[in-house]
């Protein structure tokens, strides 16, 4: 996981690789709903959708240890706060990746815009910028894998 480029420009370049139809490697998400996944979890990094812990507070900080390491996250793991299943926001697979272009401006300029500042994740407490950019490169490695985009 290491080499995975995190790069705005890296992220786009794989995003638009997928296909419509494209089969994930493991679980039941489209590759939209994946993007849109993606989207949504720039948006709660953002403080947009808000949700409370949903782990003991005691384990936070063994929690966001993980993010530090080199592990990667379980594949087929299913959480509440992404169901396989949601609706889908977009009409299309390019206009989702279009939304994650936007996401990706609005948390990055949130984060300038307020340094400092910790916005809530549901199983890893409460993140600051430097956190939340570990979460997502784990995060979207593990979905880029999912999807054949990273090895």
């Amino acid at each position: 996981m290491s080499s995975f480029e995190m790069s705005f420009e890296d992220l786009l370049i794989g995003l638009n690789k997928l296909t419509p139809s494209q089969q994930p490697v493991w679980g039941e998400m489209s590759s939209q709903r994946m993007v849109e996944h993606l989207s949504e979890m720039l948006r709660m990094a953002q403080g947009t959708t808000l949700f409370t812990l949903s782990i003991p507070e005691d384990k936070v900080a063994k929690m966001q240890e993980f993010l530090y390491s080199d592990k990667e996250m379980a594949k087929n793991i299913a959480v509440d706060i992404a169901p396989a299943d949601r609706e889908l926001k977009n009409d299309e697979l390019e206009l989702a990746i279009d939304e994650f272009t936007e996401e990706w401006i609005n948390f990055i300029d949130f984060f300038e815009a307020t340094p400092g500042v910790k916005t809530m994740h549901p199983f890893y407490g409460y993140l600051d910028f430097d956190l939340w950019m570990l979460m997502h490169k784990k995060h979207f490695y593990h979905h880029f894998k999912q999807f054949q985009l990273a090895e």
